[in-house]
């Protein structure tokens, strides 16, 4: 019956969100850490998707909006900005509970 879910392929096809302002804790470490221009970094987007070993860590990867509608490109979500690495500034990891972020790629510009 079509209403039914099939067991097939539910969680490789998770539904992930589409891009948000990017994370605090994200935005902060940026901005502290990094020493990034926070008018800057607060301008730019972020598309998260839950890491599998914790409720409270998501994998995150952060872009530049204006940039990706200057390529006419409409960013849907994490995975999707796997087809358009150029437009990832800093990608990573980051856990609520832990207050930890950890930056596994940074483009040079």
């Amino acid at each position: 019956m079509f209403w039914k879910k099939s067991g097939s392929g539910s969680q490789s096809a998770e539904k992930l969100p589409g891009p948000k302002d990017i994370p605090e804790l994200v935005g902060r470490h940026l901005v502290v850490a990094l020493k990034k221009d926070p008018d800057w970094v607060w301008r730019l987007k972020g598309a998260v998707r839950r890491r599998p070993e914790s409720k409270d860590a998501y994998d995150f990867r952060v872009f530049d909006e204006a940039k990706a509608a200057e390529k006419k490109i409409k960013v849907r979500n994490y995975n999707h900005l796997s087809e358009h690495p150029d437009l990832i500034l800093y990608a990573g990891w980051f856990d609520k509970k832990s207050m930890q972020v950890q930056l596994e790629s940074e483009k040079k510009s």
